[in-house]
């Protein structure tokens, strides 16, 4: 019976810890990881209906583009008006894009909805309405980058790649880096440690993508880690080194009263509730200080999420 590889305690100063990790990932292949997390993942995953086989690839594209910086519970309802409203590419790419603005609602960040009707359009045009199967083809959308490109293979049709979203990133860091959070932003050392963590078996790592994903998001998350309930606790760098305290660069908090993102979503919110071209003096009465509703109505515009009339008026996008 062959012992359980640990991943060794890394004491490396923070600009050498990405590539160490990488080394010593190398050295244990993450065999000794693999088995436990897909476990635990086997118990404890969330019944969520992108992880149903009925969700099919349009369902699993449709939640990466939505679970973007934003959680579950509110994408949840979402997901379902919209896959209810456009079950297939084509169904969205017939409609204009305004619509799926408005169907966004409060999601945030409401240019993905912009780039997911890109995306529709284009599957439709390119590959007959049906989402492709390839990477390669994937990552040519509109809208699509590389972690959702990897997302979609991995996750809709089972295919082996490398999943890096801010969830996996975490555990990463602390399970084989030692360090409590990730750098800022995702490095090519990262890269390269996902990559030699990645099991063989297509299979295998299709649900180990998921599984890191989750494990982070339930059990590894980033204030208040449970890791009584790790099933990689013996192995984890971090819990080797005591959990040592962040000493990076401060980690980016994002502020939201008062910005011009809070503008632009109360500007939306008028726009997406009027069936008619909206008045400039309706949209005015949104937000007292001027010259800061000039510019998030400037940028919207810029943004393709809103389309300037004749005589003041604005509307949602509709070409």
């Amino acid at each position: 019976m062959t012992s359980t590889p640990a991943i060794p305690t890394l004491m490396t100063a923070a600009d050498d810890t990405a590539s160490a990790a990488v080394s010593a990932a190398e050295a244990a292949d993450g065999t000794g990881l693999h088995g436990p997390v897909t476990d635990w993942f086997a118990e404890h995953a969330r019944d969520l209906p992108w992880r149903r086989p009925a969700a099919g690839a349009w369902g699993v594209m449709v939640s990466e583009f939505m679970l973007q910086q934003t959680p579950v519970s509110r994408v949840l309802p979402v997901y379902e008006q919209w896959l209810a409203r456009w079950p297939r590419p084509a169904d969205l790419a017939a409609e204009a894009p305004g619509e799926a603005v408005r169907a966004w609602g409060r999601l945030g960040y409401p240019r993905r909805a912009l780039r997911l009707h890109s995306a529709a359009s284009a599957i439709q045009e390119r590959h007959g309405g049906d989402v492709p199967r390839e990477h390669a083809q994937l990552l040519a959308l509109p809208g699509v980058g590389e972690y959702t490109a990897a997302a979609v293979a991995s996750f809709a049709y089972g295919q082996r790649h490398a999943v890096l979203d801010t969830n996996v990133r975490r555990v990463f860091a602390r399970a084989v880096a030692g360090r409590q959070y990730p750098p800022n932003a995702t490095t090519a050392a990262e890269r390269k440690l996902a990559r030699a963590l990645l099991p063989e078996d297509e299979g295998l790592a299709s649900r180990w993508a998921a599984a890191t994903m989750e494990l982070g998001a339930l059990v590894c998350t980033a204030r208040s880690p449970e890791c009584h309930r790790c099933p990689i606790a013996a192995q984890c760098a971090w819990q080797q080194a005591g959990s040592p305290a962040h000493e990076g660069p401060p980690r980016r908090t994002q502020t939201y009263a008062g910005t011009d993102r809070q503008v632009r979503g109360k500007l939306l919110a008028v726009l997406r509730e009027a069936v008619t071209p909206v008045p400039q003096g309706v949209l005015d009465a949104v937000w007292d200080e001027p010259v800061q509703r000039a510019r998030a109505l400037d940028g919207l515009v810029s943004d393709g999420l809103v389309e300037p009339l004749t005589g003041g008026r604005y509307r949602l996008p509709h070409a």
